[in-house]
């Protein structure tokens, strides 16, 4: 399908082919009949993406000051990189559509196929052929509402929330400053609505267009504005005034205390600046309010990505339902947009409507709207070069009466942020590796990871990969909750197996893993095929420092303090990494790295794990721990995991003693080590190395038959029940023993 992105680092604004995305559970899947393209957010996007690198910095100088602490923090030449990711990844454009539903998702019960329907928010309700948007970001559309008109739904329901906040009643004088498209929506919702309405804009054609659509007055000049505000209020000011401009200066807001009348609600609609006139606003004691878009709901995850409503009675106009209160509006044609509509675009030309709202083309605007045609393939693979007919490079060859591959040949399972800024430019450059097919539910996401990392194709079907004979090994990059379901088909599919941590979020599940491993190593040994390669992301261990500090360790025979303290930072509790069914929590979902490095450090077995947390405050959520590891020898392993720090402390601090030896890491950029009075100092001054690099060079090796297994699946599943016994602890506030 076709899908309009904007490229960050050049500027480009392009029309792309990308897999159809997935239908989520509680998403519907919905073919677009138009688009509206916002002159507003958009256009900002753009004209950002279009300045030069120097232009973008002395834009965003909060983005440089943050930049300049992470090379501090971390290396100049890790931040250049994290920098470079930031950039190559595109954007999606986009976020009013309108179309008919064609799939729905597990848990839909009030949409049906062949609904018609309008969309809203960023990221998914943008330009593209098919979109898959969440339920409470969708309405049914009454039999008169055209798709055209419905695809204005999101910027009425944004008009209308500015409209709730103002709090008007009938009859009462309103000022409206900036008659752009969500100026002209407001003035019309205001006419319905049974109030006096007096614009205000520069531009000579959209006071005449307001007038047209019903104001009972507008205007250019600013003091014939606050002259007419007076003549239609008896002398004392508008009731309320909403400000609809798009604009940096101060002048809305002064403008708007000018005209406004005692103990009146001014409300901040549009994206304009708001230093605030302090005399005026205090002698008249104005109420100054910020509409946050399209109402209660609004970045809320639960709300917007889970579907979880808000109960009618307690919060009557949600997100949902001030978008079902504009396409009542629009029914009943106490709403017109017919005469706002100034531009159409296929789909295929969108670039050019870019042209028209940044400026570049001269034309006078206001309306634009991208339409769509009902041929939109729904090819979920997209191939990027030619994709085999036959298993290539995945043939075994014979060693020692049993069978290798001689080629790693690669299926990926996720292209989140991690993916692209960690793990593939870390495995791009592996000989032995080739790169097959990447998928993920986002088409937008498998395209721009399979392009810049050169893979063969991008789908949004995990099956895909998992059936694809030209590919024998996955690796899994997916939110924790699907590791295990992952892990197991990958391993019924007969691929060898990366995941990244965690393996699994519960017993069960690790359970199932175990039994599922069990069966295809059984396979493996009656077709005199090596077992397959099970191997979990605890990418530490492998980290040049930590191979040099273990050296040491293996050396010492009694006992050993091991400290690690890791400044995690804060994360919010609505972060998907919070919630238990998806995320896990951060002890599982990052806390096994440090249990497992403690392992690995102490090569000694652990008998016993006791983890306290800080009382909750509210802000927090049981991600400010002390986890204890009584090891068999006596030695004692201790993780301080901080969620309550500042991050230009650095993230990560371990030290160990015994034996005679003191040796200490600062967040892989320096190691310490004395021992019987020699001492090793090493530093990586341009670029932290956590191991990501190490990891896959010897789990390929190892795959082709070059190497042993860099971690051994009974490794893996002593770490991970160390992290469960971990987290069963900090459940029960009690020490929990670990079973030989």
């Amino acid at each position: 399908m076709k899908q309009l992105l904007q490229y960050v680092r050049t500027g480009e604004t392009a029309v792309v082919d990308v897999p159809t995305p997935a239908v989520g559970s509680g998403q519907v899947l919905v073919r677009s009949g138009a688009s509206l393209v916002s002159a507003g957010t958009e256009r900002m996007v753009v004209d950002f993406a279009r300045k030069s690198l120097l232009q973008k910095a002395r834009s965003r100088p909060d983005l440089v000051r943050q930049t300049i602490d992470k090379a501090r923090r971390e290396g100049v030449l890790g931040t250049i990189d994290a920098v470079q990711n930031r950039l190559d990844q595109p954007m999606a454009l986009g976020y009013s559509s309108a179309g008919t539903v064609i799939d729905v998702g597990s848990g839909i019960s009030e949409f049906q196929i062949g609904d018609r329907v309008a969309c809203a928010g960023g990221g998914y309700a943008v330009h593209a052929e098919v979109v898959a948007v969440p339920r409470t970001l969708v309405v049914k559309l009454p039999d008169q509402v055209s798709i055209e008109a419905a695809a204005f739904t999101t910027l009425g329901a944004i008009a209308l929330q500015g409209i709730r906040l103002a709090d008007v009643k009938l009859g009462e004088v309103v000022a409206v400053i900036g008659l752009g498209l969500l100026g002209q929506l407001t003035v019309q919702m205001l006419k319905a609505a049974g109030c006096i309405v007096i614009g205000i804009d520069l531009q000579p054609q959209r006071v005449e267009l307001a007038q047209r659509m019903g104001a009972d007055a507008a205007l250019s000049q600013s003091d014939e504005f606050i002259a007419l505000c007076q003549q239609f209020s008896n002398g004392y000011g508008a009731d309320a005034t909403l400000i609809t401009a798009d604009t940096k200066s101060d002048q809305p807001v002064e403008l708007a205390g000018e005209v406004s009348r005692d103990k009146s609600v001014v409300v901040a609609v549009g994206a304009v600046g708001t230093q605030i006139p302090r005399k005026t606003y205090y002698q008249k004691e104005i109420d100054f309010r910020i509409s946050r878009s399209y109402g209660p709901g609004r970045y809320d995850p639960a709300y917007e990505d889970k579907g979880q409503d808000y109960p009618y009675a307690y919060v009557r106009w949600t997100e949902q339902r001030n978008m079902q209160a504009f396409v009542q509006l629009l029914a009943e044609d106490k709403v017109n947009v017919e005469p706002l509509i100034t531009h159409r675009f296929a789909i295929e030309d969108a670039p050019d409507s870019y042209d028209v709202i940044t400026g570049k083309s001269g034309n006078l605007f206001m309306g634009v709207l991208l339409t769509y045609t009902d041929a939109a393939a729904l090819d979920r693979t997209v191939a990027l070069s030619p994709k085999p007919s036959v298993a290539w490079s995945v043939q075994p060859s014979m060693r020692g009466g049993l069978a290798h591959i001689q080629q790693a040949t690669l299926g990926v399972l996720g292209a989140g942020n991690f993916a692209n800024a960690t793990l593939l430019p870390a495995i791009k450059d592996i000989e032995s590796l080739t790169r097959v097919g990447i998928a993920s539910n986002s088409g937008l996401s498998s395209r721009a990871s399979a392009e810049r990392f050169g893979f063969m194709y991008c789908t949004t079907n995990t099956d895909e990969i998992l059936r694809d004979p030209n590919i024998n090994t996955v690796a899994i990059l997916t939110r924790h909750h699907l590791h295990a379901r992952q892990v197991i088909a990958a391993l019924v599919a007969g691929k060898h197996v990366f995941v990244e941590k965690p393996l699994c979020l519960n017993g069960s599940e690790l359970n199932a893993i175990q039994a599922a491993y069990a069966a295809a190593t059984e396979r493996a040994e009656q077709q005199s095929m090596y077992a397959p390669a099970l191997m979990v992301g605890f990418n530490r261990r492998f980290a040049p420092f930590i191979v040099t500090l273990k050296q040491y360790l293996d050396q010492i025979q009694e006992p050993l303090i091991l400290n690690y303290r890791v400044n995690a930072g804060y994360i919010p509790r609505e972060h998907w990494v919070h919630d238990l069914a998806q995320g896990g929590g951060r002890l599982l979902g990052e806390g096994c790295h440090f249990i497992d490095l403690l392992l690995f450090l102490a090569g000694r077995t652990l008998q016993r794990v006791l983890t306290r947390t800080l009382p909750d405050n509210g802000r927090y959520a049981q991600d400010n721990l002390v986890i204890n590891l009584e090891f068999a020898d006596g030695s004692i392993g201790t993780i301080t995991y901080a969620a309550n720090g500042d991050k230009g402390f650095g993230k990560e601090y371990l030290e160990v003693f015994g034996g005679g030896l003191a040796a200490r890491m600062e967040d892989f950029r320096k190691l310490e080590i004395r021992h019987n009075r020699k001492r090793l100092d090493q530093t990586a001054a341009l670029r932290q190395d956590k191991g990501h690099r190490a990891e896959w060079r010897l789990f390929v090796e190892h795959l082709i038959g070059k190497a042993e297994a860099p971690m051994s699946f009974d490794a893996i599943v002593r770490s991970t029940e160390a992290t469960l016994a971990a987290q069963r602890s900090l459940q029960i506030g009690a020490p929990v023993d670990i079973e030989g």
